[in-house]
Formats: structure tokens, sequence, C-alpha cells
């Protein structure tokens, strides 16, 4: 299966020699779920766009430093494009901004919330599991960080997981059992040591002191990172099959 990475932001350069890409992020974590995944990058931060949904078997939309409220030339574009996949049946996996572009693109509101900012490892409540979700419990934790959220729902979304601080964060589209998108707010590509780096660089600046403190700590937590890579891959091969069959 051949995986479509869309690039919508940028690893910190000083950061890059030591974790890579988010593209090397994302291979790293699918792969421990499937070796013979395949993948095609897309930087599309840097105005690129695939020349059709039907270049790959399936999309990943990444996070990213910017909102999807900002206004920059290739967000329009890019929901755009995110509609033709929909249109053509080809599945879309969104993390962090992309579960929150994922969402603006098909009729929900994303904002800055005043709850500040959600990093370190969360823990959420899930409220619906369809099939796909194999081995979910009542519960899983990720590694977050964002301070946008989906304030709105799209009309076509359920929610598969939430938790006092973000209401909405894990999404499927569609029929929850048979979904032609999902997404999920924190990162299960992120590693501790990435996001400790990140905390780091950003301490008492973007993020208060107090806020880094409790994030850099709870990164001693476990996480289900694992459990969500098989999830991405098992849903994103049952709509490719699915689509195909069609």
């Amino acid at each position: 299966m051949k995986i479509g990475i869309l690039e919508t932001g940028e690893v910190n350069e000083a950061l890059r020699d030591e974790h890579g890409n988010y593209t090397v992020m994302f291979e790293a974590l699918l792969k421990a779920s499937d070796q013979n995944l395949t993948f095609h990058t897309v930087s599309v931060v840097n105005g690129e766009l695939p020349s059709s949904p039907m270049d790959a078997d399936g999309w990943i939309i990444t996070g990213s430093r910017h909102g999807v409220y900002d206004d920059l030339p290739w967000i329009a574009p890019f929901k755009d494009f995110l509609r033709a996949c929909v249109a053509a049946g080809v599945p879309l996996v969104g993390v962090c901004f992309g579960h929150q572009i994922l969402a603006e693109a098909l009729g929900g509101k994303v904002e800055k919330s005043a709850k500040g900012w959600g990093v370190g490892v969360h823990k959420y409540k899930v409220v619906r599991k369809p099939g796909w979700m194999k081995d979910a419990s009542d519960s899983f934790s990720v590694r977050a960080l964002h301070q946008d959220q989906i304030v709105t729902l799209p009309p076509l979304a359920t929610v598969l997981a939430s938790s006092d601080f973000c209401e909405y964060a894990a999404l499927a589209y569609g029929n929850p059992e048979a979904p032609f998108a999902i997404s999920v707010q924190p990162h299960p590509e992120f590693s501790a040591d990435y996001v400790d780096a990140i905390v780091e660089m950003r301490r008492g600046t973007a993020i208060p002191p107090a806020t880094a403190d409790a994030a850099k700590e709870s990164l001693a937590q476990p996480v289900h990172s694992t459990l969500w890579a098989d999830w991405m891959v098992d849903f994103l091969r049952a709509a490719a099959n699915r689509r195909k069959a069609a």
C-alpha cells in the first residue's frame, strides 16, 4: 500500500538532524505496523499539491506550527484537495493540524483555545469503538502539542475520543465502522525526546514555564502510539480496498 504524506509543516531546523522531519516520524510509526508500506511525500507547506487524489492509496495530513485560520496561500487550495479526496473515495488520516484542517474543510470550525496549551502526555476517554479500533480499551494516552482546537464539529463526523481539555480528540467521518476519513488531535508519531526538545525550546515564550514543567514530567508516562499506528494502517487498508472494489 502506498501512503502519501501531506507535509503541512516543517520540523525546526535545530531539531531536524536528531529527530528527522515529519515524513521520517510517520514512516517509523506506520512501518512498525506494516513493513511493506511505501511512502510518497508532498510538501504542501511549500506550495506543492498532488496531481490527483489517486496518487496514493491513502493520505496522512501532518501537524504544523501554522493555524488552519492563517491567511496563507496554500490553505484554501489544500482544503479543496481534501474535499476532492473525499469525493474520489481516497481515505484520509489527519493528525493535530491535519485533524483540524480536515474538520474545517468538511464544515467544522477551529479556534485558538482559551484553555491554552495541551502539551505532554494526555489521556483520552474512548466514547465510540468501531471495529477497526482493535484492542481499544476505555481510554488511551498519546503525546500532545497544540493550542488550537476544533470548536464546531463537522456534520459528517462522529466523536471517537474526548477529554476535559479536548472535547473532539478523535473523529471518524461517515459510517464509523467504515469511515472515509479519521483524525486525531494528539501526535502518535512524536517521540518523548522530540516533545521534550520542543517544550524546552518554547519554554517561557510560547509555552508558560509551569506548563512546560508539567509537560516534561508527564513524558515518562506510557503511551498508546503503536496502537494508533495499527488503527491508522488498518483503516487506510480497508478504506482503500473498499474504493478499489467499488
